[in-house]
């Protein structure tokens, strides 16, 4: 079972009955926190010496089910016992600084509650091990009990949870991306030396072959599958029928191969009726990665970001911002895509609809879910290769109803505003270099893809309530000095 440990330190000058009472208490912190954290926080030792220390960090860098690292110094534990080891961890690493007590018991206090409970001392000094180190952390200060810690602890694990996925990810592309387009390339080499994945092609014609190998039975039980999740508002179930061969197929190609996450276009549909709309959208919803025109960055970034949403699989999606309402006093963004937004960010229950899809190859009508997404804060971040290097861009975005109906519009859509106001986010957006494609996620948050870039050392950009374009520019400039330099 994929967990989180729990390292306490300590040093051997307090004798036997500190010692006993500062492991009584990591683990039941570690029993208190398990009940409220995505993962058991496994409690695994009072570390008292530097081989203590390495031996438990070799330990989880080797064991597939530790996601990470979080250490604590309940009492004063010299740091220089901590630097091998933690010179050695791969794992994402916390830095809990809290205590045990809530409160100093002013009739109790002696020296002997000092020597016990000095993780105000004991914290500083294992601090500043981790900056010397120059070691990626997150460090968490707060008393454990409060839901302030219990809600970032949380964040955290999820961040393990998605840096682990991600280096395990494999990326299954249907073809290339789509032509003269460069936002879509990207160095696969270095995204697999940085992030883990695998990125890799397969032919269209290997997934037509696939494809005639699905049952009748088969495709009818999915048919019926669809029926039951969304509403079916046209007479055309044969396209329907048809989507669920295709997901059928890619989904059988893609676990076949270990893969989490795929990309096609429109633009190589050989020996295809549709391109992929529900079977995109549907397998989106089990938590599949999705990239349209090839583009197989957002892919593993929408099945990553998945991961690391609310119980495994959040509420986001493949996305691409579209057109703008640019009246005074109601600016909008308008995110949708000709096909594949995933239902997990509907408001409602979404409806199958089949129309004309006058781009790409389609020899037929495909079928598609159309829904409205649903209100709320939320991000959009996009990964580029600027060469050289991978950058992150998020952006906070307030995603509202829809303020018009747009009858005529046959696609899953997204209204949002954007920090810190549509024009300035737009310019700051573009100065930064991010992509048309991004993923919209209402669960998974800024604080914790800066999380996630700096494990996976990676440039990150955030662009919030609080950014200009001018001071924008400014960082960009120290990026790349600072990259370059790196």
């Amino acid at each position: 079972m994929k967990q989180v440990w729990f390292v306490v330190g300590s040093q051997d000058l307090y004798g036997e009955e500190v010692l006993k009472t500062v492991a009584e208490r990591g683990k039941e912190m570690a029993e208190w926190l398990t009940a409220k954290l995505p993962y058991p926080f496994v409690y695994k030792v009072t570390a008292m010496s530097s081989s203590q220390i390495t031996d438990v960090i070799k330990e989880a860098n080797y064991n597939d089910d530790c996601l990470g690292v979080v250490t604590w110094c309940h009492t004063f534990s010299p740091s220089k016992m901590w630097l091998t080891g933690l010179d050695l961890l791969q794992k994402p690493w916390c830095h809990l600084a809290t205590q045990y007590n809530l409160e100093i018991p002013n009739d109790e206090i002696d020296m002997d509650f000092m020597n016990l409970n000095q993780a105000a001392h004991g914290d500083r000094e294992h601090g500043f091990i981790g900056a010397r180190l120059r070691k990626a952390r997150k460090v968490i200060a707060g008393y454990w009990k409060d839901e302030r810690v219990i809600q970032k602890l949380a964040e955290f694990e999820r961040v393990c949870a998605g840096v682990d996925f991600s280096k395990h990810l494999k990326v299954m592309r249907f073809n290339d991306n789509m032509r003269d387009v460069a936002v879509t390339e990207g160095d696969k080499v270095e995204a697999q030396k940085k992030l883990g994945w695998e990125v890799n092609s397969w032919a269209v014609g290997d997934l037509v072959k696939e494809m005639n190998a699905v049952t009748d039975a088969e495709v009818e039980e999915l048919y019926q599958e669809y029926c039951s999740l969304y509403d079916v508002n046209t007479d055309n179930t044969d396209a329907i029928r048809y989507q669920a061969r295709e997901e059928i197929a890619i989904r059988r190609m893609m676990d076949r191969n270990g893969c989490k996450a795929f990309s096609n276009t429109f633009q190589d549909l050989y020996g295809m009726e549709q391109l992929p709309g529900i079977a995109s959208q549907h397998l989106m919803s089990l938590g599949y990665g999705f990239g349209a025109e090839g583009d197989w960055k957002v892919s593993a970034m929408t099945a990553v970001i998945k991961k690391m949403g609310e119980n495994e699989n959040g509420a986001s999606s493949f996305m691409e911002d579209y057109t703008y309402h640019l009246v005074e006093n109601a600016k909008y963004s308008l995110g949708a895509h000709m096909l594949e937004v995933c239902p997990s960010i509907a408001s409602g229950k979404p409806r199958i609809e089949t129309h004309h899809l006058g781009i790409g190859m389609n020899e037929k009508d495909p079928a598609r879910l159309v829904f409205e997404g649903k209100a709320g804060k939320a991000i959009v971040v996009s990964l580029v290769d600027m060469g050289g290097r991978m950058r992150m861009i998020v952006q906070d975005i307030h995603c509202v109803k829809p303020i018009m109906e747009m009858p005529k519009l046959p696609v899953a859509r997204v209204m949002w505003q954007a920090e810190p106001s549509l024009e300035e986010g737009l310019e700051c957006w573009i100065t930064a270099g991010g992509a048309h494609h991004t993923v919209l996620s209402y669960d998974v948050t800024a604080e914790m893809m800066r999380d996630f870039a700096k494990f996976m050392d990676i440039e990150f950009v955030h662009i919030d309530k609080n950014t200009t374009a001018e001071n924008l520019e400014d960082r960009l400039l120290v990026n790349d000095l600072i990259w370059k330099l790196r």
